[in-house]
């Protein structure tokens, strides 16, 4: 039976972590699995990320002369660590504990190691530290990204738009094979929203730096919680608290996006129509498919009066994150 799902399932497939408000139960049930990671500020015990059983284990079993000095409070299901006095000793530490973890095998997620250094922030959006992008996952801190919607004009079309749809490589780390917005990537640490745009725009689409930097428009944010899922390599259940900083860019019907490495396979020119299709086939990317519905809404494809989840839909895209970083400012 072939697969067709909803704008809301789409939602439900990216936003997966439960509300408290909406499905206390479920919501309570996962927290009793997770622990908090924490960051000790002198005065509280701020919550910087959700950290699964699993991972809190081997950060256990992990030596200290790797990880540095642990604090569990097993009744309160938190755990506080790296707390050292600088930015740069708490990244040495937290690369030695990942470094540890790969070398140790510990986890499945490292084998696709990357050697990008996300940031994790504190209370007064200090950076306390960064991590190797593939264990920040294991953390589970807050991750941040960009994302460009690229389309052309096309009077002909319904809507008056197409839009440039790329397939990821087969052989990508992640969501091989599957479609993606134009131009995404993951914010490094240091790294500004728009600057990440241009940089990935070079490599995924050959969209040249003059273009992007005086066309692309930014359209917010987009905030989620991602449970990872079986479409992921490694550990399913991890926990991914992201932002997405949105940008869309009109492309002239000369220009044409290419792939420029080796992640993008091809690109689409499709018709509104031609993306909800492949959605409701769902074979985007599942936070592409969340940025997808952003696009449609936020350009009249998506109503309240064809859309009947519409409210809950807009609602979601936005999702309060109860950890801090330059988001909180963005709410």
């Amino acid at each position: 039976m072939s697969t067709s799902k909803s704008n809301l399932d789409l939602v439900n497939d990216c936003d997966s972590f439960p509300y408290a408000e909406k499905d206390p139960k479920a919501h309570a049930e996962l927290m009793s699995t997770l622990f908090t990671l924490t960051w000790d500020d002198g005065v509280n015990k701020v919550p910087i990320g959700l950290m699964t059983e699993n991972v809190l284990n081997k950060l256990v079993k992990t030596p200290v002369a790797i990880k540095g000095e642990l604090e569990v409070r097993r009744e309160q299901r938190e755990v506080c660590v790296f707390q050292e006095k600088t930015e740069k000793e708490r990244s040495e530490w937290v690369a030695l504990t990942t470094a540890y973890w790969r070398e140790n095998k510990a986890f499945e997620i490292l084998e696709g190691w990357r050697n990008e250094l996300y940031p994790v922030y504190g209370p007064n959006n200090e950076l306390l530290y960064s991590v190797e992008r593939t264990a920040a996952a294991l953390l589970g801190v807050v991750m941040y990204g960009a994302h460009l919607m690229g389309y052309v004009k096309s009077p002909e079309s319904s809507y008056g738009i197409k839009l440039w749809i790329p397939r990821r490589a087969a052989g990508k780390q992640t969501y091989g094979g599957m479609l993606d917005n134009t131009v995404a990537g993951g914010m490094a640490t240091g790294e500004d929203p728009f600057e990440c745009i241009i940089r990935e725009a070079d490599e995924e689409a050959s969209l040249p730096d003059k273009l992007v930097r005086e066309n692309a428009k930014a359209n917010g944010v987009v905030t989620y919680i991602y449970m990872r899922s079986k479409l992921a390599t490694g550990e399913v259940g991890l926990i991914q608290p992201e932002v997405q900083y949105v940008f869309d860019l009109e492309l002239p019907e000369n220009v044409t996006p290419k792939p420029n490495d080796s992640e993008v396979e091809c690109f689409y020119l499709w018709t509104v129509e031609e993306v909800q299709e492949h959605l409701r086939k769902g074979e985007f990317k599942p936070n592409c498919a969340l940025l997808m519905i952003d696009f449609f809404i936020r350009h009249g494809v998506l109503t309240p009066e064809n859309e009947p989840d519409f409210d809950e839909i807009k609602g979601r895209l936005h999702r309060p994150l109860d950890f801090p970083g330059p988001h909180v400012a963005l709410a």
